[in-house]
Order: structure tokens, then C-alpha cells, then sequence
């Protein structure tokens, strides 16, 4: 019998997971891996929950094998990975490290020795410490440089890889990481940050130009798209709630999709936001066609504008933009303090594809919870809010699909339990557990539960087919 939890999705649906290399690998600095900003940043004392680091995380660079048994077992379609730009390039350019490239070769074979398709994407936050060093994303050699690694990759492997992702949530790389300083590199800049967010779509654009040169099959990027609602409907809060869109989704939609800059950039960050650092030619090539759109989300936000302050212009960072965040969400919430809300998952999806008539298929690249998992006396770990979460995000993701929008395919985030950046280790948003004292993995009750999804989808398209 099928359980009544699960979404009905329709044939030719597609089910992964996701990890990315920072958060799961570990081997910091064996086999001549060179360090990245988050090896600098994790490093430096303050920067993370209990000055964790990744230098272990999960050892998947030792364990992959076991961590393809657990994808294989779950019976996923495909698994997307990251590569590590330093682990390939240590210095970002120059010299290649022949033996990172002998550990994707030996991922990659091992996912399709195991019938999963590879989806790969290039850029997951982790910087050469090389390339900050000289400016990092603020310059476009950085973006050059990325063309350049780019090339490598899909050299290399594009005879295996099914689907490339050039960037993830560029959003968190420019501002979360040169705004408001809470990931690497730790910057709070203002017009450093707007011409970190330009200069990764460039790269964006330069690297679709190597990968659709060495015949990739599927070439897309990744956003973290926010569903944002106003407070009220007061003039001031409706007015912060199209800056908020300028500064969570249309610095990357309008570019990639429309051709175009945000109309509203400049009210969003006055004397800020058209710089040098634009060029003729950019909007052409940030806006190449795309094979799909990855979409990641979470959870929705809502906003009013912030009580007036007139930031000091020396200290002004891309985040000043008069908008504070509120949460009038009569609902769960996750451990991360994101609360649960799936109807505006499929409220998202619908007005994505009603706002770009001619939105490529989307993939939905990440979607999962963190949750205060524990391990039973009998070492299993039961996480119905978890089950719960991903039932009723699947639901919208079918919810949107029966409105028109072309979704694809589905990476629950994440397979393991893992680095949670400046979180460290204490959010927990995998389907197996990971004991980080012993590295024990542990399939918890979504696993099984995932997997009797993808199990039930699959009986049915095969009972339909007859």
C-alpha cells in the first residue's frame, strides 16, 4: 500500500540529493588540495559556532564509496555534488592537481557504476584563498578565472556529468559573504559586494560559453529564491518589500532571464549600484540561454521598512537598504529558525513562471529541513518533522506543476548531515546521520521514507506505461 504521505509527482519526475565539497569532504589539505576562503574563515577564531571547521566534516573524500551505497540504496536518479575549485586549481589558476582530479574521476565512475547520474556544480562558496587574496569576486580576473577552471572541469568530465550547475546561490557569495560578513570571506562592503554579485554572473556567463564549447548536455545555474511578503499594505512597507525583491532574486532573475538590470536598483541602493565594473556585452553574456533554472528554498520571508537611518556612507554595506525582516508565521519552524510554510513554494514557483514567460525547466537543487535529530536507544533516528517537512514541500512542488510551471526534478538537501557553514555542526539537515566523533552513518526515517517515495513514484509510472 502507498503511504498517503507521498506527493504524486508526475511521470518522468526525478529524485536526487545534494551535498557540496566544503561540507562533506574533508582532506583540507591532503593530496594537494590548496586552501579556500572557508579554510581561512573557519580558521580565524569567532568566525563559527564552537570554531568549527571542515577539515574533517564527513571524510567523504576517504568514504565515498560508502556515501555512493547510501545514494544507491536510497534508489535516487541522480546526485549533485560540487566540486573544489582549490582542490583542482590550488591556486585558483596555473598548475592542475593531478590528484584531485583523480578523486572526481573515481566519484564519478563510482555514481555511474552504481546507475546515478552525475549532476555537478561548479562554484559551491569556495573560493581559492589564492584569488581573495587578489581581490576575489570583487574583479573580474576572478570571473576569468573561472572560465578558466570551468574549461578544466568539463574537459575532464564532461563524458560523465549529465548536468552542470555553474554557481549556487550567488545571493549568499556576494552578500552574505561580502555584506554582512557572516560567511567567507567576511567582508562588509557596500560596492564591493554589488560588484562581487556582477562579477559571478560574468563568470556565469564566461563559464556556459567553455561548458556549451565542450558539448555539456545540461548547463544551469542555482538561485535561492525568496517568497516575500509585506507587512501591510502601508506604502512604506509595499515599497520595502520591491527593494527586498531586488536584493534576494531580480539582482540575478533580471540579468539571467529578462536581459536587463533590476528597473529599481538604484532607489534599492542610491550611489551604489551601477558601477564600473558593468561592461558593454555583459547583459549578452550573463543572459545566454540556459538549458534549466535550479531553484533552492527554504522558507519564505516577510518584510516592513526599517525605522529611517541614514547609514554612515564609509560603513554602508549592499544590505542597508531600509528593510527589516519579520516573522508573523503562526507555524512550526525548523531548527534554524525558518519556519514552515509550503504553500509559498508553489506561491514562488507560479510567480516565477508568470513573471518570465520563458523560464527554462526548473529543478528544485535543494529543499530540505534542519531538526533537532536524536539517536534511539535501538540507533535509529526518527524525524517525522523532517517527513513532514519534505511531504509537504513536495506537495507544493506538484502543486505548482499542475498550474503550469515545468519542474523537472527534486535534490533533497541534504544526504548527510554535514558542515553547516557558520553553523558548524549543531543543524542537522541530512537524511543519514553522521556521528562526528565516529563518522558512523546512520540512515534516519526520512531516508527510508525518501526512498519508499521514490519506490511508489516509479511503480506507479511503470503500472501507467502498461
Amino acid at each position: 500500500m502507498t503511504d498517503p504521505t507521498f506527493p504524486v509527482l508526475p511521470a518522468g519526475f526525478r529524485f536526487g540529493a545534494a551535498t557540496a565539497a566544503y561540507q562533506i569532504e574533508g582532506a583540507h589539505d591532503r593530496d594537494g588540495r590548496g586552501p579556500s576562503i572557508w579554510d581561512t574563515f573557519s580558521h580565524t577564531p569567532g568566525r563559527t559556532l564552537g570554531g568549527a571547521t571542515g577539515d574533517t566534516a564527513c571524510d567523504h573524500y576517504h568514504r565515498y564509496r560508502e556515501d555512493v551505497a547510501l545514494l544507491r540504496g536510497l534508489g535516487v536518479d541522480s546526485y549533485r555534488c560540487s566540486l573544489s575549485w582549490s582542490r583542482l586549481l590550488p591556486q585558483g589558476t596555473g598548475p592542475v592537481n593531478r590528484e584531485g582530479l583523480a578523486f572526481y574521476d573515481r566519484l564519478l565512475d563510482e555514481l555511474l557504476a552504481a546507475g546515478i547520474s552525475p549532476a555537478v556544480t561548479l562554484y559551491h562558496w569556495d573560493l581559492p584563498q589564492a584569488l581573495e587574496d587578489r581581490g576575489g569576486w570583487r574583479f573580474r580576473a576572478t570571473a576569468e578565472a573561472f572560465a578558466g577552471y570551468a574549461a578544466l572541469a568539463a574537459a575532464r568530465f564532461g563524458d560523465r556529468v549529465e548536468r552542470w550547475i555553474t554557481l549556487n546561490e550567488p545571493f549568499c557569495s556576494a552578500f552574505v559573504g561580502y555584506a554582512e560578513g557572516r560567511h567567507a570571506p567576511g567582508a562588509r562592503e557596500g560596492r564591493g559586494a554589488l560588484a562581487a554579485a556582477h562579477h559571478l554572473l560574468v563568470g556565469h556567463g564566461l563559464a556556459v560559453r567553455e561548458l556549451r564549447a565542450a558539448g555539456a548536455r545540461e548547463v544551469g545555474i542555482t538561485l535561492n529564491l525568496d517568497q516575500i511578503d509585506a507587512a501591510s499594505r502601508l506604502p512604506e512597507d509595499l515599497s520595502a518589500v520591491r527593494r527586498a525583491e531586488v536584493l534576494h532574486n531580480e539582482v540575478w532573475t533580471e540579468p539571467l532571464l529578462a536581459g536587463r538590470y533590476p528597473v529599481l536598483e538604484a532607489q534599492t541602493w542610491s550611489g551604489l549600484a551601477d558601477g564600473p565594473w558593468r561592461r558593454p556585452g555583459d547583459l549578452e553574456l550573463i543572459g545566454a540561454p540556459l538549458d534549466f533554472l535550479g531553484v533552492n528554498f527554504y522558507r519564505p520571508i516577510t518584510v516592513a521598512a526599517a525605522p529611517h537611518k541614514e547609514p554612515d556612507p564609509r560603513r554602508r554595506t549592499a544590505m542597508d537598504i531600509g528593510v527589516t525582516e519579520l516573522d508573523p508565521y503562526g507555524t512550526r519552524h525548523t531548527t534554524m529558525g525558518w519556519p514552515v510554510v509550503p504553500a509559498a513554494f508553489a506561491e514562488l514557483l507560479c510567480g516565477l513562471a508568470a513573471r518570465y514567460p520563458d523560464l527554462p525547466p526548473v529543478w528544485i537543487t535543494e529543499n530540505g529541513s534542519a531538526e533537532a535529530d536524536t539517536v534511539s536507544p535501538d540507533g535509529a533516528v526518527h524525524d517525522p518533522d523532517r517527513i513532514d517537512y519534505l511531504a509537504g514541500h513536495l506537495a507544493a512542488v506538484a502543486e505548482a506543476i499542475a498550474a503550469g510551471v515545468d519542474v523537472r526534478g527534486y535534490y533533497v538537501w541534504s544526504l548527510l548531515d554535514n558542515f553547516e557553514w557558520a553553523r558548524g555542526y549543531e543543524q542537522r539537515f541530512g537524511l543519514v546521520h553522521v556521528d562526528y566523533d565516529t563518522l558512523t552513518r546512520a540512515p534516519k526515517d526520512s531516508y527510508h521514507w525518501y526512498r519508499g517515495l521514490i519506490t511508489a513514484h516509479r511503480a506507479r509510472t511503470e503500472e501507467a506505461a502498461r
